[in-house]
């Protein structure tokens, strides 16, 4: 399959390409069936150049371009000549067509140029008060509020130790409930 596509060319940084009729299969920059034009997109306005007829003989015989030189051909007016071929007008109805939209062309570029100067040197736009931005408190639902048990209060009974001593004898369980042990535990303090 025949395809009309870019070939770059120029040194690095600063392309320049060959629009050609190649095979599909073969590389970007590789072997190419005919040179058919030149685009130079680093001037200001880029530089386009296109054999019309060589073209269009591609295209009548299935060449098939890419999406770019699909856009460069529209510009250029091969498209529009390809066309107008079609419908069977003369050369000379073709010529006033393609001077028109080669008019058309340049003054679509001359007010996207015009646009951007005019952007690039406009002063900066005051910056407008903003209405006061008003916040709303977040609604948060609450669970509902349960009444708590009253609260009881417990009284200790509070139970006195005797005061412990370096000389302090054990005493065993049984002998803690007898009388005999406590006033032995009274000699024992005196």
């Amino acid at each position: 399959m025949v395809k009309l596509r870019l070939r770059r060319k120029g040194r690095k940084k600063a392309p320049t390409y060959d629009i050609v009729a190649v095979d599909s299969r073969s590389r970007r920059d590789g072997d190419y069936l005919e040179r058919v034009g030149y685009y130079d997109p680093m001037h200001k306005p880029s530089t386009l150049n296109f054999k019309h007829d060589r073209a269009i003989y591609w295209l009548n015989n299935g060449a098939q371009p890419t999406d770019i030189v699909r856009s460069l051909m529209s510009v250029d007016g091969v498209l529009l000549r390809r066309q107008m071929e079609f419908k069977g007008k003369t050369a000379e109805e073709i010529e006033v067509a393609l001077a028109k939209h080669k008019d058309q062309a340049t003054a679509r570029y001359l007010r996207k140029q015009a646009s951007r100067l005019a952007r690039k040197n406009a002063p900066p736009a005051p910056v407008e008060e903003a209405a006061p931005v008003v916040e709303v408190a977040p609604v948060v639902e609450t669970a509902p509020v349960v009444e708590a048990a009253p609260v009881v209060e417990v009284q200790a009974e509070v139970i006195e130790t005797a005061p412990v001593t370096e000389e302090a004898t054990p005493v065993s369980a049984e002998t803690a409930d007898s009388p005999s042990a406590e006033a032995s535990a009274e000699e024992a303090q005196d």
